[in-house]
């Protein structure tokens, strides 16, 4: 019982942890997904990082925002170029797939003009990071994307 109670105390004080570091995301979306990783959780619940990987393998949350897994929370981080504050990789991605979602059948994006549009928005990302970035979410490239509309335009 003991140990159970434990765990029980370890997983919602990691959860609470999560919660208050992306307070900002479960409010206004995906756009203000914090990057952070396991070490960041360890430290401020000073337990060890390998602790903070098993408690939130396998474990989801249900929030406003929808039901996630624990892990769903730590992600990698790209660079501002404004110095700013660093931006997380699946608010990049998210930009990524809203910038071609709108798109006109005239006007299809390059990663090359995705690259130029997000450093509109102070993110500094390589042609290949973008390239990487669409193929993860299943999108095509801008000659695929051309010849799809194209075709459900004529």
């Amino acid at each position: 019982m003991k140990a159970l109670d434990q765990r029980a105390q370890t997983i919602l004080k990691v959860s609470s942890e999560i919660v208050k570091q992306q307070e900002h995301f479960l409010l206004y979306g995906i756009q203000f997904l914090k990057p952070l990783t396991l070490k960041d959780i360890a430290l401020q619940v000073e337990l060890h990082e390998s602790t903070i990987s098993r408690v939130t393998t396998n474990k989801f949350m249900a929030t406003p925002r929808g039901i996630f897994e624990l892990k769903y929370f730590f992600t990698s981080s790209i660079s501002s170029s404004s110095g700013v504050e660093d931006v997380s990789s699946k608010t990049v991605m998210y930009y990524i797939k809203e910038m071609i979602d709108q798109e006109s059948p005239k006007d299809i994006l390059s990663d090359d003009a995705i690259v130029d549009q997000l450093k509109n928005k102070n993110i500094d990302i390589a042609r290949r990071t973008v390239a990487k970035y669409r193929e993860a979410m299943h999108i095509p490239s801008s000659v695929v994307r051309r010849r799809q509309k194209s075709a459900n335009i004529g």
